[in-house]
C-alpha cells in the first residue's frame, strides 16, 4: 500500500484526522480507486447499514430577479428583464400541492437577491405556507440572509430568528461556491463574502436551525483552495459539535456548469469532470469527519456518476428534484423520478430509504 493510501485508510478508520496538507496531497496525487476504497470504508464506519437515503422534495426558486450578477450564473435576471418573475402565492401553493401529491416532504425555497423584498415579505410568505401545509421549509441560503438584512436594515441574526419564528425549518448551504475570497471576488463580487457566509451558518446553528454545507468546484479555484473550503466548513462544524448542536447535517459538492455563463471561456477544461468530481467527493468524505452525511450530485454529473458516487463515500442520493432551474439554465438537465433513484440505489447493492430533510426515515423500499 502506498503512503498516501495508508494515510487515507487511517483517516477512514478514525485513526487520524487529515490535515489540510494531507488532504491536498490526496487530491493531487492519490490513486483514484484507492481514494474511493478509503472513502467507502469511512462511509461504512459512519453508516454501517447497507442503505442509501434520498428525499422527495422540490426546488422552488421564488424569483429570478437578482442584483448579485454572479458571473457563473445563467439563471438570474435584472428586474426589468422581459422574463423576470416573482412567484405569486397561488403559484407557490400550486407547486407545494404538487410536491405533496408526489409524496414529497419538503421544499427547498431559494431565489435571487431581490432589491425590494424586506424581512416582512419573507415572514408573510412563511406564515402563509405554514398556515396551509404540513411541509418542511428548507430555505434561504446565507447570501439571501445577508441581503435581507441589508435591505431591512437589521442584523443577520435577527433575520434568522424572525424567519425561524415565521416557519423556516432549516437553512441550505447555497451560495458557498468556494469559500475563498480570491475566487469569490472574481466570480461573485457582489455576493456575501466567505466570512459572512460562515458567520450566518454559525448564527443559524446557535439559533437551533440545522443547515447543510455545499461546495461548487471546477471553476477558477485551485486544488488548495478546494481544501481551504473544506477546512473552513470543518472548523465551523467543530464549533457546533463542541456546543452539542447538529450544525451541518450534510455536505454536498457539485461541479460548476459553465454553459451560458460569463465564465464559459475561462474554466480549465476537465476541472469539473466526473473523474475530478469523484476524487473531490472522496477527499471530502475523508476530511469532513464531523459531518455525518455526504450527498451524491447526480443533478450535475448525471445518474451513472451519481451511482458511482456511492462507491466514493456518498451515503445519500439527494433529492428527486421535482423541479430544478438554476443548473438547467446552464444547459445541464438531468431528471429522475423516485422509482429511478430507487432502482439506481438498489442496482448499486444498497437498500433505498426515503428520508425527510432531517434524515428521518419516511419509507423503505
Amino acid at each position: 500500500m502506498s503512503e498516501l493510501a495508508a494515510i487515507a485508510f487511517e483517516a477512514a478508520h478514525g485513526a487520524r484526522r487529515l490535515t489540510p496538507e494531507e488532504a491536498l496531497a490526496l487530491l493531487e496525487r492519490a490513486d483514484t480507486l484507492e481514494l474511493g476504497a478509503a472513502a467507502s470504508a469511512m462511509r461504512r464506519r459512519l453508516h454501517p447499514a447497507p442503505e442509501v437515503t434520498f428525499i422527495v422534495d422540490r426546488n422552488v426558486n421564488y424569483t429570478n430577479i437578482c442584483v448579485s450578477g454572479c458571473r457563473f450564473c445563467a439563471f438570474y435576471r435584472d428586474k426589468d428583464a422581459s422574463d423576470a418573475y416573482l412567484l405569486t402565492l397561488d403559484e407557490l401553493f400550486a407547486k407545494i400541492e404538487e410536491t405533496l401529491a408526489l409524496d414529497g416532504t419538503a421544499i427547498l425555497l431559494q431565489g435571487g437577491l431581490h432589491p425590494d423584498l424586506g424581512i416582512e415579505w419573507y415572514e408573510d410568505l412563511l406564515v402563509a405556507i405554514k398556515q396551509r401545509y404540513a411541509i418542511h421549509v428548507h430555505g434561504f441560503g446565507p447570501p439571501e440572509v445577508v441581503h435581507i438584512a441589508k435591505v431591512s436594515g437589521i442584523p443577520t441574526r435577527e433575520v434568522l430568528a424572525r424567519l425561524r419564528d415565521a416557519g423556516l425549518d432549516s437553512l441550505p448551504g447555497g451560495g458557498a461556491e468556494i469559500l475563498v475570497d480570491r475566487v469569490r471576488s472574481h466570480v461573485s463580487p457582489k455576493k456575501a463574502t466567505s466570512e459572512q457566509w460562515l458567520a450566518v451558518m454559525r448564527e443559524a446553528h446557535e439559533l437551533g436551525l440545522s443547515t447543510t454545507a455545499t461546495m461548487m468546484f471546477g471553476g477558477l479555484e485551485t486544488l488548495a483552495e478546494r481544501v481551504e473550503h473544506l477546512a473552513r466548513i470543518r472548523a465551523v462544524q467543530d464549533e457546533a459539535v463542541a456546543a452539542g448542536r447538529v450544525g451541518f447535517r450534510a455536505f454536498i459538492a457539485w461541479s460548476f456548469q459553465p454553459g451560458n455563463t460569463e465564465l464559459e471561456d475561462e474554466v480549465v477544461e476537465g476541472a469539473g469532470s466526473g473523474w475530478q468530481y469523484l476524487r473531490t467527493l472522496a477527499v471530502a468524505r475523508l476530511f469532513l469527519d464531523n459531518v455525518q452525511n455526504l450527498q451524491a450530485s447526480w443533478v450535475t454529473q448525471g445518474p451513472k456518476i451519481g451511482q458511482i458516487s456511492l462507491a466514493f463515500g456518498a451515503n445519500d442520493m439527494g433529492s428527486t428534484m421535482i423541479e430544478e432551474n438554476v443548473v438547467a439554465a446552464a444547459g445541464t438537465r438531468f431528471v429522475m423520478a423516485r422509482d429511478d433513484l430507487v432502482r439506481l440505489i438498489r442496482d448499486a447493492g444498497f437498500t433505498p430509504v426515503q428520508r425527510d430533510t432531517l434524515y428521518r426515515e419516511v419509507r423503505r423500499f
